[in-house]
């Protein structure tokens, strides 16, 4: 990390210019051939990739791109016109999706790009923004750093995501992570529905953020590509890859450093949590980078936050050197539009933003005696943003985030101790979750130690969202640890900040460039080290004690801090040996914490050896025959078709239906009767979880009944009055009654299932 991060003495743009331009395409290419040769080896068709690259190009990049250099005033570099192209092409497909699909014409969405291609196409003054001047070439360092980020975290996916998680499960034991099956199933809906309905319970709204899947939904539609491919193949990689790229686009763009970008983008994407393996995949609510391939709403939100930060810090002020182009009266019209998409995209990204901006009008009060005009318009049009999420998407549903403060941390303290020893459990508690999921903002004390506390006003605005994140994660609680995302969507603005900490450190310690070298070969060595140690000596946690979970944490930082403080003791002797030491202990001590949680996603991929589907909240078994039922259902049903089924219950606890079942849904991309409703907004957070029953008991017992004792009638108002035309049988939960094969027709069995056409 740190021979790509020191004092941006990069060629100059005259120098790199002279390159030739395959040299200067090679990082990109490089990367995309990477990508592609492990999205081929987790079984990914050609033809699919090539039908998904070319939707990626063309249906998002190309009319984002044109949109994004006509909003900006002046071109900076090639990357960021294309990364930030991307983002609001995202925008601007989520438009076209919601028009045409609310119109009933999703399959026509392809056509959605020309209304951007033609008129730049065919009016002069927007013609020239397809090929514009004065294009900065990047560093090359730059590049092929960014290039390794990415490849990298490929690599992580291909072992704890893509390797593990067939398109299509081939067998009656496959693993698979509960949310997974749900989450198709919304991408499936929004094929066909805008607005959403509870896939699981037809005609049930879904006030949610699911703008994401809406995403997944077009990419499907518009290149061709099987949704199931979309989702567990190419959609995460894809948006994975582009996340890392706005982090250092938007990195160089905030701070006028180019590899500030770079670094901030391994903080994200490199560095995981720190911790010490010990079987516990979920402290705090998470585990390493889980979070990307388990929640992509999440890794969608991140694409669509990057830009607005950046635009938001145009807005604030960000400092002019760097020779960074400001984007000038457009950020006002790209921070709307960002806003609004963030709304949908993930319910924890605007408040973080209105925190963030509410924490700098305060500090420049305080310090300034003066309110910001346009940081308080930018935090009036977050307010607006999150007024209409709140009123018009979720429909004021709570979805189970109550204020419960420390709610995260209170299960690893336990009760019945002395006041004494609760005291020091939860000091304990609250350092290991600052070292877990804080440690790689280290970076944002050595900004603030090297300006003085007297922060610019958008590093104020960096470090508001940055402490916003795990504040909102203190102060609320949820059944499933969902407020886990707060300090997600905090990460993007403070791995910005500790990014920007870390180079000017490294600035101010001017490090030759035969030190840079040795600086990143210790860094990268000490970063096996760690790993190799985890994973040779795992820890194991005692059974019994609330606090088990976080001692092997505590234990390793301090192992580690008695060797920083014994490098410390020897550190004058080193100087003395090495002079060219002197005055750059910081860096080096810096450089050591950020990597101290390189392990987490080396370790998080071992896992998925040991554990199924790397052991993350629970899995539930995915069995072929029933995936193949579903598929049949899909291929032979009309979108609107509603499916019923006797299958409601991933498992029956103490007479206690587990509400979690999302396959038939998921896989038939069809809205049912009645399947698993543990995830219905208005039944998550209820005191009885995922067992509470079902709302509506004369619906689920039509339902039940069509199986058990089906009469003509009773189908004939399933039919007519909930639009019902396929029924699903699971024989394995309770064999159908055989009058049923006299009132419907029998069109799909295998080992399991039956699937019945209603006349």
């Amino acid at each position: 990390m740190t021979a790509l991060a020191t004092g941006d003495a990069a060629p100059s743009a005259t120098a790199l210019r002279r390159r030739p331009v395959l040299l200067r395409l090679a990082p990109a290419m490089a990367t995309y051939a990477f990508v592609a040769a492990v999205l081929l080896a987790a079984g990914t068709p050609g033809t699919d990739l090539l039908r998904y690259t070319g939707y990626a190009g063309l249906a998002v990049v190309l009319p984002g791109t044109l949109v994004w250099r006509a909003v900006r005033r002046r071109s900076h570099t090639l990357i960021e016109d294309l990364a930030m192209g991307a983002a609001v092409g995202l925008v601007l497909e989520l438009a076209g999706w919601a028009g045409l699909t609310a119109a009933g014409l999703p399959g026509w969405l392809w056509l959605w790009p020309l209304a951007v291609l033609l008129p730049f196409a065919a009016l002069p003054r927007l013609r020239r923004h397809w090929r514009p001047r004065d294009l900065v070439p990047v560093p090359t360092g730059w590049a092929w750093s960014l290039a390794a980020v990415v490849a990298g975290f490929t690599l992580y996916l291909y072992d704890s995501f893509l390797r593990v998680n067939p398109v299509l499960p081939t067998d009656e034991g496959q693993a698979q992570y509960i949310d997974l099956a749900f989450q198709l199933s919304l991408a499936g809906a929004a094929t066909h529905q805008a607005p959403l309905d509870v896939p699981q319970v037809a005609g049930e709204p879904l006030h949610y953020h699911w703008f994401g899947f809406a995403h997944l939904a077009a990419a499907s539609l518009v290149s061709g590509v099987d949704l199931p491919t979309v989702f567990f193949r190419l959609g995460v990689p894809a948006l994975c890859a582009l996340a890392a790229v706005l982090v250092a686009v938007v990195g160089w763009r905030v701070t006028g450093r180019p590899y500030a970008g770079v670094v901030a983008a391994a903080l994200m994407f490199t560095v995981g949590e720190f911790g010490f393996e010990n079987g516990v995949r979920q402290l705090f609510g998470t585990q390493a980078t889980f979070i990307v391939w388990g929640s992509p709403s999440m890794t969608y939100s991140w694409v669509l936050l990057l830009p607005l930060i950046a635009v938001l810090a145009e807005i604030v002020g960000r400092p002019r050197a760097g020779a960074v182009p400001p984007v000038g009266p457009g950020c006002w019209l790209l921070a709307a539009v960002f806003l609004a998409a963030s709304t949908g995209a993930k319910a924890s990204s605007v408040p973080v933003v209105l925190a963030a901006l509410a924490f700098t009008a305060a500090v420049t009060l305080v310090t300034r005696r003066q309110l910001p005009r346009a940081v308080l318009v930018a935090a009036g049009l977050a307010v607006a943003a999150q007024l209409f999420a709140t009123a018009v998407l979720f429909a004021f549903e709570s979805h189970g985030v109550t204020v419960d403060p420390f709610s995260g941390l209170r299960p690893y303290v336990g009760e019945g101790h002395s006041d004494g020893v609760t005291a020091l459990l939860w000091t304990g508690v609250f350092v290991a979750f600052l070292l877990n999921l804080q440690l790689r903002l280290a970076g944002v004390v050595a900004l603030l130690r090297l300006r003085r506390w007297r922060l610019e006003p958008v590093q104020v605005f960096l470090l508001g969202g940055a402490l916003a994140g795990p504040a909102i994660y203190l102060l609320v609680g949820h059944p499933g640890s969902s407020n886990q995302y707060f300090t997600r969507t905090g990460f993007a603005f403070g791995v910005l900040l500790s990014a920007w900490g870390y180079v000017e450190l490294l600035d101010r310690a001017a490090p030759t460039r035969r030190a840079r070298a040795l600086l990143g070969v210790g860094a990268a060595a000490f970063a096996v080290l760690l790993t190799a140690f985890q994973l040779r000596f795992p820890a194991t946690v005692p059974p019994g004690r609330a606090y088990a979970p976080v001692l092997p944490l505590l234990c390793w930082a301090a192992a580690l801090l008695v060797l920083v403080v014994l490098v410390a003791l020897l550190w004058p002797g080193l100087v003395g040996r090495w002079p060219g030491l002197a005055g750059r202990g910081g860096a080096v001590l810096l450089t050591a914490v950020l990597v101290a949680g390189a392990p987490g996603l080396a370790l998080d991929a071992a896992a998925t050896r040991q554990y199924p589907n790397g052991g993350a909240y629970p899995v539930e078994r995915m069995p072929a025959s029933r995936v193949q039922a579903a598929r049949y259902v899909y291929a032979h049903s009309a979108p609107d078709d509603v499916v019923a089924t006797n299958a409601h219950c991933r498992a029956v606890v103490s007479g206690w239906c587990d509400a979690r079942s999302f396959w038939l849904s998921g896989y038939s991309q069809r809205s049912v009767l009645v399947e698993g409703w543990a995830f219905a907004p208005r039944m998550v957070g209820l005191p009885e979880g995922p067992y509470a029953p079902f709302w509506d008991q004369a619906r689920l017992r039509a339902n039940d009944e069509a199986f058990t004792a089906p009469t003509a009638a009773s189908l004939a108002e399933l039919r007519d009055r909930y639009g019902v035309r396929w029924l699903v049988v699971d024989r394995q939960v309770n064999p159908e009654s055989p009058d049923l094969a006299e009132l419907a027709d029998l069109r799909f069995t295998n080992s399991r299932i039956a699937v019945y056409r209603l006349r």
